[in-house]
């Protein structure tokens, strides 16, 4: 049985973990569901290939290849996991955790990020990091306080009427109902929703349809589901338009976003 490293508060103040879709690992991968947890340690994580999905009481994050999940020390998370053949994790003690976020965050991983993250990778046996290695560490956090990226963020309201809305559109993605007509049907006026919506999540009901709709679009993409299955199962009247919307988001087409 792998050794937990996780709920460590002894040996390094960072430890690093690499993953695949075995079985003998403490962090794997493949397609799998972690339920509702928490760690002691604060853990970063990044997935070379598929997709990661991280859902916390606040909302709900998307990590593609190339972009990495903080969570701080008890943060309550739940993680499905897409596809993901290969990927690393970085566990740090609450004393180190307090140079990052004190809430979950999406972060930009670059070449130098990456290259560290390698280098500590054997330490995890350590009583202790040695002064180089402090070092290592210190260039590690500065790199991941800078590239931070919120753009995958799903904020999650909490009152009950715009959870069943929500609950609704999970249930039927493609279902194109209007502001009012969604109003109407959780029993609130046009404005009281609009209103609720932008001071619970900060973004209007349209905007955040769309964040959802990519969300959902990530993780059947990430699986392996065709372009034009995605853009049936969200609605979208022609697959171009699909493409088109995503690439405005994201800045490439599905295709080559999963390649970068």
């Amino acid at each position: 049985m792998p050794r937990n490293h996780s709920e460590r508060l002894d040996g390094p103040d960072l430890i690093v973990l690499w993953g695949d879709a075995g079985q003998e690992r403490e962090f794997q991968l493949g397609t799998r569901e972690y339920d509702w947890h928490r760690h002691r340690r604060g853990q970063v994580f990044c997935v070379e290939s598929g997709l990661v999905h991280v859902r916390t009481a606040s909302g709900s994050w998307l990590l593609p290849p190339q972009r990495a999940g903080w969570l701080p020390p008890g943060e309550l998370h739940k993680v499905s996991v897409s596809g993901a053949m290969s990927g690393w994790t970085v566990l740090l003690t609450p004393a180190a955790s307090k140079h990052l976020p004190p809430q979950p965050t999406v972060i930009g991983v670059t070449e130098i990020m990456r290259a560290l993250v390698r280098q500590a990778a054997n330490w995890a046996e350590q009583t202790a990091l040695t002064p180089p290695q402090k070092r290592i560490m210190s260039v590690l956090l500065d790199e991941l306080q800078q590239h931070p990226q919120a753009a995958l963020h799903l904020p999650m309201p909490q009152d009950r009427r715009l959870l069943r809305i929500t609950a609704a559109l999970a249930e039927a993605p493609a279902d194109g109902r209007s502001l009012a007509e969604w109003a109407a049907w959780a029993g609130l006026s046009p404005r009281s929703m609009s209103r609720l919506f932008r001071s619970e999540t900060g973004c209007s009901f349209g905007q955040w349809r769309q964040q959802f709709l990519l969300s959902i679009a990530l993780e059947r993409l990430a699986q392996g589901e065709a372009v034009n299955a995605v853009s049936d199962a969200l609605g979208y009247a022609t697959t171009s338009n699909f493409i088109a919307m995503f690439k405005r988001h994201f800045g490439a087409s599905p295709a080559r976003y999963f390649r970068t």
